[in-house]
Formats: structure tokens, sequence, C-alpha cells
């Protein structure tokens, strides 16, 4: 593998957006995009990547979940930016090396503390709506349904706007696919295993659209 394309893998396992990656490339050489770079500046930045990739830590390691009274939001979250097609680790190992980054706070907090959890929470949503460019995400409008409220339907409707825009929707409208999905009439209906469902089968489908 030469160094373009370690940098490029790099880069999808550190969870770089675009916008993060060029900065972090422009902190490191004074260039916005590794092409032209001279072999000393790509080394340089392949060494500032790796020091961003997840860490393994004792307490998600081999498989584990994190755990705390904040975990399952954040999990959540995370889950979401993995079928937004934001994050490519879907793990909670990853997830916690990313929030570490991004607050500047030791797990132990975020977990459980709720401010500390609340930075975190706040970090993930604007990365994740940046990344996507829809700022819409994960907010409310009192004067909007309750289904438009629902951060769950938010982030189907979004996957489900790529895809039609791709020309790759399964069906007609979302509401039919939901429907099939979990064989309810109303999505207003949804428990919470028919939102996941829906939300990892859509989110499956448009990352092998996207690859």
């Amino acid at each position: 593998m030469n160094a373009y394309a370690k940098i490029h893998v790099l880069k999808r396992n550190a969870n770089l957006d675009d916008d993060s990656y060029r900065d972090l490339l422009e902190r490191e050489t004074g260039k916005r995009s590794c092409k032209g770079m001279a072999q000393a500046e790509q080394l340089q930045v392949i060494s500032a990547l790796q020091k961003l990739l997840p860490e393994q830590d004792p307490n998600v390691a081999q498989g584990k979940r994190a755990t705390g009274k904040y975990a399952k939001k954040l999990q959540a979250l995370w889950i979401a930016g993995h079928n937004l097609g934001v994050i490519a680790n879907k793990s909670d190992e990853a997830m916690i090396a990313f929030l570490k980054r991004q607050t500047g706070l030791d797990h132990h907090r975020f977990l459980q503390d709720g401010k500390a959890a609340n930075k975190a929470i706040d970090a993930l949503k604007l990365w994740i709506r940046r990344a996507t460019q829809n700022y819409e995400l994960f907010t409310q409008d009192q004067n909007q349904l309750p289904l438009l409220n629902d951060f769950r339907f938010q982030v189907c409707l979004h996957i489900w706007a790529e895809l039609v825009r791709l020309d790759k929707a399964p069906m007609k409208t979302l509401t039919t696919y939901m429907v099939a999905c979990c064989g309810r009439d109303d999505p207003g209906t949804f428990n919470s295993n028919d939102w996941i469902q829906t939300m990892n089968r859509l989110g499956k489908l448009y990352r092998a659209v996207k690859k």
C-alpha cells in the first residue's frame, strides 16, 4: 500500500470528516490536499493520523459494551451516525476514542456525569450534522408533528432522501418501506425495536450504495 492510499485508510479509521481531515493536513504540512505532497510530508500526515486512531480501552475491549448512565444515549447517536454513512467504525471503542478527542474528557465522566455527557452528546450531534450537511437532524420544533420531531424518524428520512437522490430507493415512499419492514400500518406506532430494525436496514442499504 502506498502512502497516499494509507492516508485515506487512516482517515476512514479515525472517523474524520472531510473538513477535519483537511484541517489536519493544513496543520501538519500547510496544504489542504495530500496530492502533490513530498514523501516526507505524507509520512508526517500518516504519523498524525495514527495518533488519532481509537485506543483500546479495557472497559470496551474484546467486544464489550460501554456502560454508564448515559452510555445508551451516546451509543444510539453513534449507531445513527454509522447508519447515516458518517461513521465507519460502529464499535463502542471507536465512539469513546472520538468523544475523548472532541471533549477532552475521560470516558468515565461522559458515561456517568450529566454535564459531561451533554457536552459529549452535543459534540456528536454537531459532527453528524456537519458531516451530513443536515442541520435539522436531532432538533425539535413545537410546530411540527410528533413524528417529525422523533430523532429516529429524522435519521430514516435523511437516509431515504439520499437514496432517492441516488435513484436507489427500494420502494416508492419511505412510509411504504417502513411499514414493510415492521408490518405495522403506522410508523407512529413503532416501538423501539421497530425503529432500530428500520434504521439499521436503511443504513445497511445506504452504506452499500455509497461504496
